[in-house]
């Protein structure tokens, strides 16, 4: 079957490809799954080095993700994965000194993103909008999140479905139950919306995503907020309303 490849993108289509000829439930998260969902590639002022790979896999396929990635020449860290395989699982590529993480069901790190009932959606990746979510959602963003989530918005409009769009209805139903989920995401687009100069887009590439974050803003604003949201709204920032690294692999 072969080790591992040297480049992180080819080995991420190597161990997705194997993946699905065997049937197990595996979709790419992070910014290697940012390039695969750019056909072309990325432009220039998105591209940038990815050092590791980040799957997402469902509840029932975690077994036998395992097993194929042993297979593919990657060993399980038995430590973490023993604390914390009911919903994350860490592998380790030796030969080319990466890690590849394995969320399972769902994607949790400063908040909760669902993916179980998503995932059959996409080939590759999880949907754009789980994918954008899952690089807005840290509460302390960093440029490479800020670089990964305006080449999305650059290369997908935002409309009301999945497939090559941002479902802008997806990302509010979620928002919209969550108000410190909300909070972050709302809060990162604006980062966005500030960081636009830095990248040497044309005006018109710049107006284009900056109306993209602002469809998606509308999106978000018109649905209607849960309970939960309003009574979580009340107490606001007073109360911090993320998770730290530290708390996730604590838990």
């Amino acid at each position: 079957m072969g080790g591992t490849l040297p480049d992180v993108v080819e080995e991420g289509r190597r161990v997705l490809r194997e993946a699905d000829d065997r049937g197990v439930t595996l979709r790419a998260l992070g910014g290697v799954a940012v390039v695969l969902r750019s056909p072309n590639g990325l432009d220039e002022p998105f591209r940038r080095s990815y050092e590791d790979l980040d799957f997402a896999t469902s509840r029932a396929s975690a077994k036998a993700c395992t097993s194929l990635l042993r297979e593919l020449g990657y060993e399980p860290h038995a430590e973490f994965n023993a604390l914390h395989g009911r919903e994350r699982l860490l592998f380790l590529d030796e030969r080319n000194g990466r890690k590849a993480d394995v969320f399972v069901g769902r994607f949790r790190m400063s908040h909760d993103i669902p993916l179980e009932d998503r995932l059959a959606i996409e080939p590759l990746t999880v949907p754009l909008a789980e994918l954008l979510l899952t690089k807005l959602q840290i509460a302390e963003l960093n440029e490479k999140d800020v670089r990964d989530s305006i080449a999305l918005l650059y290369g997908h409009a935002v409309g009301d479905e999945d497939g090559d769009t941002v479902n802008g209805a997806r990302v509010a139903e979620l928002l919209g139950d969550d108000w410190g989920l909300w909070r972050t995401i709302t809060g990162n687009l604006a980062v966005c919306a500030e960081h636009l100069d830095r990248y040497g887009l044309a005006e018109e590439q710049r107006r284009s995503i900056g109306e993209r974050i602002g469809r998606l803003s509308e999106h978000i604003d018109a649905e209607p907020k849960s309970r939960a949201w309003r009574l979580r709204a009340r107490i606001g920032e007073r109360k911090r309303w993320y998770e730290t690294p530290e708390e996730v692999e604590g838990a």
